[in-house]
């Protein structure tokens, strides 16, 4: 517990200048790359990641180190049981070319493959979502709490899969960029449901799940199985609301 205190606590001390770096990028033109046909990768996502990496290592150097624009790039993303600081530098990187701001800094700690503790920040909007596993989760230091919604019908859905919106089920349907902020929607009960099936890799969920978990909501596979965090399939929700969303999103597949 105290690894995850200390590892908590280290994360926040680079919040401030990452707050500088992206935000500064942000409100400035940007040099963009392509990662394949449609994914987007700026100076910004290199910059944030070699700070934070460079940090990490400084502090834990036996620790492994998966980050989507360097490790992954290369082909190296096997997650052992080993402790290991899981990065995505900037997750919503096609908001943060076209100025939208949902973007995000996800850093996830797993031992033994399990997500331990999780820092998400939203450098724009200057909310820093975290949670250690048996400590709870909170936003901007305060405690937080999955929504108490029980029905459907009545349930905020978001997701960044192309799905049919259904109005006999959900309310309404959110598309917002970011896997992980769309976790820490469900944590602070914005929003009631989430799923995505194709996300780019661990990287986009290692914060969030922690933060899910810890705020009392869960967080399992679409066909309701029990979440792999390599699998590239993840659905949210609390407590409530797990059985009718799972039956629901299996009608769909």
């Amino acid at each position: 517990m105290i690894l995850f205190q200390s590892s908590w606590k280290l994360l926040l001390r680079q919040q401030r200048k990452l707050e500088r770096l992206s935000v500064k990028d942000f409100y400035q033109t940007k040099h963009v790359e392509h990662k394949g046909q449609v994914d987007l990768v700026t100076e910004t996502d290199k910059a944030c990641e070699a700070l934070i990496f460079n940090h990490l290592k400084q502090q834990y150097p036996s620790h492994k180190l998966i980050g989507e624009e360097t490790t992954a790039a290369c082909g190296a993303t096997e997650l052992t049981d080993e402790p290991t600081w899981i990065v995505d530098p900037l997750d919503g990187t096609t908001n943060f070319v076209h100025g939208f701001p949902f973007v995000c800094i996800s850093i996830g700690l797993t031992i033994g493959k399990v997500p331990t503790v999780g820092v998400v920040y939203n450098p724009i909007m200057d909310e820093l979502f975290t949670g250690v596993h048996g400590k709870g989760a909170f936003l901007n230091g305060k405690p937080i709490k999955v929504s108490s919604q029980s029905e459907l019908v009545k349930s905020l859905l978001a997701t960044e899969a192309g799905t049919k919106r259904d109005k006999s089920t959900v309310r309404s349907l959110r598309m917002s960029g970011s896997c992980a902020l769309n976790l820490c929607g469900i944590a602070c009960g914005r929003i009631d449901l989430f799923y995505e099936t194709g996300y780019g890799g661990p990287w986009d969920v290692a914060g969030g799940t922690v933060i899910v978990k810890e705020a009392g909501g869960l967080v399992y596979d679409p066909s309701g199985k029990d979440f792999d965090i390599t699998s590239q399939r993840v659905a949210a929700s609390n407590p409530l609301l797990k059985d009718a969303f799972v039956e629901v999103l299996q009608q769909t597949e």
